[in-house]
């Protein structure tokens, strides 16, 4: 059974930061490209960072040099650290882990972050 399981979320003040974690099990995490997605009200899905196989990150351009996605493969984890939080990060992030060789994507259930003083 896959599962995707987020941790990290909450109430942050404008600056501050957060770590997010998803810890995944019944996949092939070393192999599987890991992302952070965000979703606000009102506002489409969005990918905020991706990380592949080899460590090879992208990022959406509003959280470039504030935002670090990072994988422990031997844990089967994959962090995002925000740093400087914006009240426009605020959203549901959701972990996603997609097999490039299967195209199958597992999603999270999601962890609110909220920017707010």
């Amino acid at each position: 059974q896959v599962q995707l399981v987020e941790s990290g979320g909450g109430l942050v003040q404008p600056g501050g930061s957060l770590r997010l974690s998803c810890v995944a099990s019944g996949i092939s995490f070393s192999s599987d490209i890991m992302g952070w997605y965000r979703q606000a009200p009102g506002n489409e899905r969005e990918l905020v960072a991706g990380i592949k196989s080899d460590g090879t990150t992208n990022y959406i351009d509003s959280v470039k040099g504030r935002f670090s996605i990072s994988r422990d493969d031997a844990k089967n984890t994959v962090y995002l650290q925000m740093n400087n939080l914006k009240p426009e990060d605020a959203a549901v992030y959701t972990c996603c882990a997609f097999n490039p060789d299967a195209s199958r994507f597992n999603w999270g259930q999601g962890t609110q972050v909220t920017v707010a003083s």
